[in-house]
């Protein structure tokens, strides 16, 4: 069969345009993201939370045996809504109990020995089951004296609001398949020491999770501050700078290459920024650039600890009165942590931001590794990073910012390489990075080169 000029001419213009086609970006937008957002509940928060505050007291050494009150209660409750919800989609969650214990030899906070017991709910992932993002609240709760665990502490925003979210989440999350695995964890102890956290961390790396990121929320459910503002749609996101664990050299590169504000919690404190911007833009998320609040902790440090990237999201004005505090009235000031002190539409929106995070890391395909960066002396900047045969990858962004600016603004998406030069960007004025693009539009977290290109 001859072909005809004609015929060739059209035949390469084809080919033309599908290769322009197969190079074109994904989409920017993942309309599954919205379902998520709207199938959440305030009806079902408010349930859960009220559920967890009658409890009575959830300290971690209060009562186990009673079937309603105290923390065995609590935590047999909770497991058993991570049933219900796993029966509800084919057995879909693996649930099970991580447990240490606790001694009161060496422990000022400890009145005596026992189990710390976390409730662990995980969707397994399609492609990468090895590697987890997690959304963690707290089980326990406290009064004033955090060793009194007989006196009634409902803890209904410290932080029956997290635990409650948590269990949202996996309720709505759980009608999903992911690529990674997602887990829903609620932990104890966090009152006395961070216990359950540095447990399930310990466990996590005992049994190599790929950690890509744990969301911890300590307190989702307050709009009312103690200095008298009220404001529905502020939250904050702590994050640490640079990991807690990093080797001297690599503390001693930044010196002359930066990366002070870009270790792996900083980017997905950016990641859950950008998210909320895309998807719920009526909520402003405040990036904090510290471990946690002033001289405190919460339950996402000891993943910190030991190189996990970690955040915690939570509200942004805080009630110290209904904080740690033993249920009374004082001079007409009324104290403790009760169901009156908590929105429910205001944790519906926290938790939202949860499961957007979740869902778009979870969907992503895995970061690109070994991200290297050149151009000293150059009017150009050239990102590397190693190549992958990653069938779900679509491509790679590679961001920068100005080094001043908290956020990722400018961006390219290429394909079909691994390595690019951005002409006429000077690598002195900027920061960079590079994210690895799902087929769907879904981002992996920005990773910052760990190293500069060498040539020969």
């Amino acid at each position: 069969m001859k072909t005809t000029r004609k015929g060739l001419m059209l035949l390469l213009g084809l080919t033309f345009f599908f290769d322009v086609f197969s190079q074109q970006a994904p989409p920017a937008i993942d309309t599954r993201i919205y379902d998520i957002i709207n199938a959440t509940s305030a009806d079902r928060l408010e349930a859960d939370i009220r559920k967890l505050a009658n409890f009575g007291t959830r300290n971690t050494f209060s009562d186990t045996v009673s079937n309603t009150r105290g923390i065995g209660a609590a935590r047999r409750w909770i497991k058993s809504e991570f049933e219900k919800i796993s029966a509800e989609c084919g057995n879909c969650l693996e649930v099970f109990y991580q447990k240490d214990l606790v001694t009161k030899e060496g422990n000022r906070r400890v009145p005596h020995d026992a189990w710390v017991v976390n409730v662990v709910a995980v969707l397994r992932g399609t492609d990468y089951p090895d590697s987890y993002v997690m959304m963690s609240g707290d089980i326990d709760s406290r009064a004033s004296n955090t060793m009194d665990f007989e006196v009634d502490a409902p803890g209904a925003n410290d932080n029956a609001s997290g635990m409650a979210g948590t269990i949202e989440a996996a309720r709505v999350l759980s009608k999903y398949k992911f690529k990674h695995s997602v887990a829903f964890v609620g932990l104890s102890g966090e009152e006395q020491g961070l216990f359950g956290g540095a447990g399930l961390a310990r466990y996590a790396q005992a049994n190599n999770w790929e950690m890509i990121g744990i969301l911890n929320n300590d307190m989702i459910g307050n709009i009312e501050g103690v200095d008298g503002v009220i404001d529905n749609r502020t939250f904050r996101i702590f994050s640490e700078p640079t990991p807690a664990n990093e080797e001297e050299r690599a503390r001693r590169g930044r010196r002359f290459t930066g990366g002070e504000v870009d270790g792996i919690s900083r980017q997905l404190a950016r990641f859950i920024h950008k998210q909320v911007g895309t998807y719920m833009p009526e909520m402003n998320p405040m990036m904090i650039y510290r471990l946690d609040r002033f001289g405190r902790g919460g339950h996402h440090r000891p993943f910190n600890d030991l190189g996990f990237a970690g955040v915690r999201i939570m509200e942004a004005h805080e009630n110290y009165n209904r904080q740690h505090q033993n249920i009374r009235e004082e001079n007409g000031i009324k104290y403790g942590d009760v169901i009156e002190g908590v929105n429910f539409p205001y944790t519906r929106k926290l938790t939202a931001v949860n499961e957007i995070s979740l869902a778009g890391l979870a969907w992503a395909p895995p970061a690109p590794e070994g991200v290297a960066i050149g151009g000293a002396v150059r009017p150009s900047t050239t990102l590397a990073w190693e190549k992958s045969d990653d069938k779900n990858i679509a491509g790679y962004k590679i961001y920068w910012r100005l080094t001043t600016s908290p956020t990722w603004d400018n961006s390219r998406f290429v394909t079909g390489v691994n390595e690019f030069t951005l002409e006429g960007i000077v690598i002195d004025n900027y920061y960079f990075g590079v994210a690895a693009v799902g087929h769907d539009g879904n981002e992996s977290p920005v990773v910052f080169p760990a190293r500069q290109i060498r040539r020969r």
